[in-house]
C-alpha cells in the first residue's frame, strides 16, 4: 500500500474522493516525549465551530484510528445539525490503551495540538475519557467542554446523553405502539457504562423490564446489585441479548457496528434506539431493518443530548436549560419517522435530509 504523507492511500481516498469524506481538515498530532498520537478531523464548520468529543482507544492501526475520526466527525456534523446547535462536526481520537499510556503530560500535549487550531474545533469527553481529563487539557486549551463543576464546566454529560436516548425510545414506542410508556416492555441494553447506567435507570422508572449485558462483569454487577427486585436481568453477552425472546427494544450504548449482516438476520426486537455512535456498520444495513420491520432511531439524533450539554458549557452552563432541549429529541424523533414514512425511506435516510438541509441552507446564508 502506497504511503502519502503518512495516511495510507485508502484513507485519502477516503477523504477526497468518497461520500463518506468531505472533510474540511485533518490533523495528524504526535508528541514523541509523551507518546501522544493522535488525529483529529474536523467533518463541516457550515453552522459554527467543530464541536465533538475524544476518544482514547487502543486502535490496530494507525489507519483504523483515522478512518474512525472521519466516520465519527462526520456523524458529529449530522448530530450538531438535527440538535438544532450552531456547530459542526468534529471528532478526535488518542491512539493507545488509556489505562496504560494516559498520563498528564500527554493529555497537556494533546490540548496543545487542539488550541493549534484557534477555536476551529472544540473537544469534549468520549470513550476513554473523562471529565478529569478535560480538566487537565483546559489547561492548555480553552476550546475544551466536558470539565468539572469546579473548573467552570458541566461535568458528566452521560447523564443528559442517556436521558435524549431514552426520549427517542419514547419517540420510537409512542410512533410503533401509540403510547410513549415504556411500561411492560421487554428492553435490552447492550453496555451499561458511563451512559447504558443511567439509561437503564430511566427504562426501571418508567416500569419497563431490563436485560443488560457488557464486556465488564462489574459494571453487570453494579446494576444487578441496585435493582435486586428482578426488574433487571442479565445475559452472557450481546450475542445473547440480541436473541432474546420476547425482547421490544434493543438499545446499543457501547462502540459502533453494532448493527451488521450477522446481527439484523437474528435480531428479535421491533426498535433499535440506542447510545452507540455509528451502530450502522456499512450503507445498506438501515434498509435491511426496514425490510424486517424493525424500527430505526438513528443514533445520531438520539445520543445528541450530551453535545447539547457541552456546547451549552461554553454560554455558561445551566442544567434545566440543557435538559429542556434534549427533551426535544422527542418531537425531533417523531418528525424524522414521519419524514420517513412520507418518503419512503428508512430514518436513517430521513434523519440525514434533514442535517443535510440545514447545513446546505447555512451556507448559503
Amino acid at each position: 500500500m502506497t504511503e502519502v504523507t503518512g495516511a495510507p492511500a485508502d484513507v485519502l481516498h477516503t477523504l477526497f474522493h468518497s461520500d463518506q469524506g468531505g472533510h474540511e481538515q485533518v490533523v495528524l498530532c504526535q508528541d514523541r516525549a509523551s507518546g501522544l498520537k493522535a488525529v483529529i478531523a474536523i467533518h463541516s464548520t457550515a453552522l459554527g465551530p467543530a464541536l465533538g468529543g475524544t476518544r482514547f482507544y487502543p486502535y490496530a492501526s494507525e489507519a483504523e484510528a483515522v478512518a474512525d475520526a472521519l466516520n465519527l466527525s462526520r456523524g458529529m456534523s449530522y448530530k450538531n445539525a438535527l440538535a438544532g446547535l450552531d456547530h459542526g462536526g468534529g471528532k478526535a481520537v488518542i491512539i493507545g490503551d488509556p489505562d496504560k499510556i494516559k498520563s498528564e503530560e500527554l493529555l497537556l500535549a494533546y490540548g496543545r495540538f487542539v488550541a493549534s487550531l484557534g477555536g476551529r474545533y472544540v473537544t469534549a469527553c468520549d470513550v476513554g475519557t473523562y471529565v478529569a481529563d478535560m480538566d487537565i487539557v483546559a489547561r492548555e486549551c480553552r476550546w475544551t467542554t466536558g470539565r468539572s463543576p469546579e473548573n467552570g464546566g458541566a461535568g458528566d454529560s452521560s447523564v443528559l446523553t442517556a436521558f435524549g436516548v431514552f426520549q427517542g425510545m419514547r419517540a420510537s414506542a409512542q410512533h410503533l405502539w401509540g403510547d410513549p410508556s415504556l411500561r411492560g416492555r421487554k428492553v435490552g441494553v447492550a453496555g451499561v457504562g458511563k451512559v447504558g447506567h443511567h439509561l437503564v435507570e430511566h427504562l426501571v422508572e418508567d416500569g419497563a423490564q431490563v436485560v443488560i449485558t457488557d464486556v465488564r462483569a462489574e459494571s453487570v454487577q453494579r446494576i444487578l446489585d441496585r435493582h435486586p427486585g428482578g426488574e433487571v436481568t442479565a445475559v452472557a453477552d450481546t450475542e445473547a441479548l440480541i436473541r432474546v425472546e420476547g425482547l421490544d427494544v434493543y438499545a446499543p450504548c457501547a462502540l459502533g457496528g453494532a448493527l451488521n449482516d450477522d446481527s439484523v438476520p437474528v435480531l428479535t426486537a421491533k426498535v433499535v434506539c440506542g447510545a452507540a455512535n455509528n451502530q450502522l456498520e456499512h450503507p445498506g444495513v438501515e434498509k435491511d431493518l426496514a425490510d424486517r420491520g424493525i424500527l430505526y432511531a438513528p443514533d445520531y439524533v438520539v445520543n445528541a443530548g450530551g453535545v447539547i450539554q457541552v456546547a451549552d458549557e461554553l454560554h455558561g452552563f445551566d442544567f434545566d436549560r440543557c435538559k429542556a432541549k434534549a427533551s426535544k429529541i422527542y418531537d425531533t424523533t417523531l418528525a424524522i419517522f414521519a419524514r420517513a414514512k412520507r418518503d419512503g425511506i428508512p430514518p436513517a435516510a430521513a434523519a440525514d435530509r434533514l442535517a443535510e438541509q440545514r447545513m446546505a441552507e447555512a451556507r448559503r446564508s
